[in-house]
């Protein structure tokens, strides 16, 4: 019996035109009814996150940054308690910035600590871009006094043409240890602390939540989600994932398209409770 679902929000609560349908919706609700929680995990920021949960209507913890941040449910004053947190070392981080900025004139490199997402111009195409996708305002500065000043640093992202994209990440991987570094598409390169990960965040609710890990459903599209996946008693690939994933996984739903999040609720979770 599923007592609680985790959900990573692009390609799979969100369609591909980045809305949540009422069906989807619907079927959260129904969830929420029978006090199953509902986490939203992704590599998005508190505020990219935050709204499609009022969206929804519901109030559990959420896993950011892929799990680099967990914030708590809102209390009635609507704070939220942080709950697990993990920063990059400074060194590495300006040691990238300087790869980025003297190797690959065409990446757009960005920062992101707790609710601040950090560019060094506004005006950039893929800043742009994500910003319409996840409708957050970042603030622009100069990198590498943002850098100096030592702030907690959960994640990079690097964004730009998928050969580019692909040239950075091996070498990324060969100069900079300690970092995890993956795609989440082809122009998308996400790099975190080597210790995070959906599954470790996940890890880190189950006393939160009174759960175990045999006891969850974990459900995403992409790379970045295999170990949620594997780590879940239950866990589901949209059909709108890649066969890598697919193949992990212990069934695969409909895309993204076609509900599939809802499926897989319908399906795994209120047919038994």
């Amino acid at each position: 019996m599923i007592k609680a679902i985790f959900s990573d929000i692009d390609g799979t609560l969100l369609n591909s035109r980045h809305q949540i349908t009422p069906e989807t919706k619907s079927a959260i609700q129904k969830v929420k009814d029978r006090d199953i929680p509902f986490v939203l995990v992704s590599a998005r920021m508190p505020s990219g996150i935050l709204p499609l949960q009022q969206e929804l209507e519901i109030n559990a913890p959420v896993i950011c940054y892929s799990g680099a941040l967990v914030l708590g449910g809102s209390d009635s004053g609507g704070h939220r308690k942080t709950l697990h947190s993990v920063g990059m070392g400074k060194s590495s981080v300006d040691l990238m910035l300087g790869i980025v900025s003297s190797g690959f004139p065409g990446i757009s490199f960005s920062l992101y600590s707790h609710d601040q997402w950090i560019v060094g111009d506004l005006t950039d195409p893929w800043v742009i871009q994500e910003q319409e996708i996840i409708k957050v305002d970042p603030i622009e500065r100069e990198l590498s006094s943002y850098i100096e000043e030592d702030h907690e640093i959960h994640k990079i992202l690097c964004m730009g043409n998928p050969q580019e994209i692909n040239w950075l990440a091996e070498t990324l991987k060969r100069v900079v240890p300690g970092v995890s570094i993956y795609k989440s598409k082809d122009t998308y390169l996400e790099i975190m602390d080597e210790m995070v990960s959906k599954s470790y965040a996940i890890r880190e609710l189950e006393e939160v939540l009174h759960i175990s890990n045999r006891e969850l459903m974990a459900i995403g599209d992409n790379y970045n989600d295999i170990d949620m996946i594997l780590y879940a008693g239950l866990g589901i690939a949209m059909g709108n994932a890649p066969e890598e994933v697919k193949r992990i996984a212990d069934t695969v739903t409909l895309s993204n398209d076609e509900d599939g999040l809802k499926d897989g609720i319908e399906r795994f979770v209120l047919i038994y409770s």
